[in-house]
């Protein structure tokens, strides 16, 4: 069973709803579980830097993080300030990760928004992708989970308390 490598370079995570829902009343906290909650936060302590956009900075609690954030934003005001770790960038996601690789070393933890983690996947960027689907419904910013699974040749899968887990990766 392949789990979270700390060799490989860049992995995506991202929990959704059984219905693709991203966000629930304007947060990825209202279709989260605590199955995946435990796994989310166990292994973004591997990384040597979380990536993630100016919504995400903006909507999801990055206050204090146990390695630094970037922030990839086309907006000049840095959301997370208060946090020492916080790095805001005004780049596009693949330069932006360049340049994080660049900085904090190749293990980075992307927790973007679906948006960012298509373009990158789209770009073959994306060595792993970690997809949670919890049995939330009714929620915003639907994603289509076969398309975003799409550009994987291996997959596994895993049920824990109700949450699939899917590990994808090239």
């Amino acid at each position: 069973e392949k789990e979270y490598s700390p060799l490989m370079a860049v992995i995506a995570t991202l929990v959704v709803g059984a219905d693709g829902s991203t966000t629930k009343d304007g947060s990825s906290q209202g279709v989260t579980s605590g199955a995946d909650r435990a796994h989310f936060l166990e292994h973004r302590r591997l990384a040597d830097c979380i990536f993630i956009g100016g919504n995400t900075a903006r909507t999801e609690p990055y206050l204090r993080t146990p390695v630094p954030v970037v922030v990839i934003s086309r907006q000049l005001s840095n959301p997370l300030a208060n946090n020492p770790l916080a790095h805001c960038w005004c780049l596009s996601p693949v330069a932006g990760l360049d340049k994080a690789i660049e900085n904090f070393g190749p293990r980075i933890h992307v927790e973007a928004g679906a948006s960012i983690i298509s373009e990158l996947i789209a770009a073959g960027r994306i060595d792993q992708l970690e997809l949670r689907i919890t049995s939330v419904i009714g929620g915003e910013m639907k994603v289509d989970i076969e398309t975003l699974l799409g550009a994987f040749t291996t997959r596994v899968e895993k049920v824990i308390d109700g949450t699939r887990f899917i590990s994808a990766s090239k």
